[in-house]
């Protein structure tokens, strides 16, 4: 169990084709959803541990299903790579607004969306859409996968719409060890005529490792900022334990509450990806913070939830032998009246049952 400061006890006080309007199947159109997405994918294995990790990450969900956090990964990310930045020119990111998880139609699969919409940037009544999608590893039924969820997910059923179906912008979020890219051959073999139209959507890929450590250093959305840094060096454990403790005093500026919060899913996520000895070193390094907040460590936590765990089933074994201990007093007062050794009466009085119970076959 890894060790890294994370909870609170606070004394006062978380090359891709560019976006072509002009083809007939964005005219058609009037809405687009901004979905932020994290498939399920194969297991990996932890090269320092051999535990085994998740593909995808409730990290991931969980920090970006906040329109802001959302809004500051697309504008940190939108400075490397050239299709996202001339994407969100045409967006107004001020109007974005999250699509209740409820309007999914693709929970079966075990897939989990963060949906949004946000209005273009013109004023016109249209919207513009983009699907985020977050891997740790390779998956070749990425493209599959978003295909499935924008048919089933991205529609808008009004009258006299030509399409129910709306334009989706998925950007592939990658963190991995490997060097994959799942657009890179896509339009092999196509003239360019169709370059751009091979997606019934359009895509693009970002590597986590792209991302500047200074913009995320200088973004005032810390949890945004520190969040990407940990996904960014999960693998890399060295540039780790350089990158985060980089935020100490940027933690000190905040809310305890969210500090706490934000250290406890960084804690949470790492030790999917990293050995025990790293986690410690990363607790000392925000030892400072701890001391000011009042900060437990994340073994702390767990030996806290090993405890409660246990007195839980402590709790349900008592109420057991009492349940089986009631159950065999019943009997014998039974028992008891039934062979003529005790009256109804006596039988109530001396074990405590109602006639009714005593009577009861």
């Amino acid at each position: 169990m890894g060790f890294f400061v994370v909870q609170a006890v606070l004394d006062q006080l978380p090359d891709g084709p560019a976006f072509r309007p002009e083809f007939p199947y964005y005219q058609m159109n009037k809405a687009i959803a901004v979905v932020l997405r994290v498939w399920p994918g194969e297991t990996m294995m932890n090269e320092n541990t051999g535990a085994a990790k998740r593909n995808h990450d409730p990290f991931f969900r969980w920090l970006f299903s906040d329109t802001g956090h959302a809004r500051n990964l697309l504008e940190l990310s939108a400075k490397v790579n050239r299709e996202l930045n001339e994407f969100l020119s045409v967006v107004n990111l001020d109007t974005l607004i999250r699509i209740p998880d409820s309007y999914s139609e693709v929970d079966e699969t075990g897939e989990a969306d963060i949906a949004f919409r946000v209005n273009v940037a013109t004023g016109a009544p249209v919207l513009v859409g983009i699907l985020l999608e977050h891997k740790s590893g390779r998956d070749v039924g990425i493209l599959e996968q978003i295909d499935r969820y924008v048919h089933s997910v991205m529609r808008l059923h009004e009258e006299n719409r030509i399409f129910s179906g709306f334009p989706t912008m998925a950007i592939i979020f990658y963190n991995g060890r490997d060097n994959w890219d799942p657009l890179k051959l896509l339009e092999n073999g196509y003239p360019k005529y169709f370059h751009g139209a091979v997606l019934p959507f359009k895509c693009t890929f970002i590597n986590m490792a792209d991302i500047p450590d200074s913009d995320c250093l200088a973004c005032e959305d810390v949890e945004t900022g520190m969040g990407i840094v940990a996904m960014k060096y999960a693998f890399d454990k060295d540039k780790l334990l350089t990158a985060l403790p980089q935020f100490k005093s940027s933690l000190q500026k905040m809310d305890g509450n969210k500090a706490s919060c934000l250290l406890q899913k960084i804690s949470l996520y790492l030790k999917e990806y990293v050995d025990q000895d790293v986690l410690k070193e990363l607790n000392m390094a925000f030892k400072s913070i701890g001391q000011k907040y009042g900060f437990v460590s994340a073994g702390d936590v767990f030996r806290q939830q090993i405890a409660d765990a246990r007195v839980e089933e402590q709790q349900k074994a008592k109420a057991e032998a009492e349940a089986k201990a009631n159950e065999d007093k019943l009997n014998t007062a039974k028992r008891m009246v039934r062979d003529g050794v005790l009256s109804v009466e006596n039988a109530m009085s001396y074990f405590g049952f109602t006639r009714e119970q005593i009577l009861e076959n």
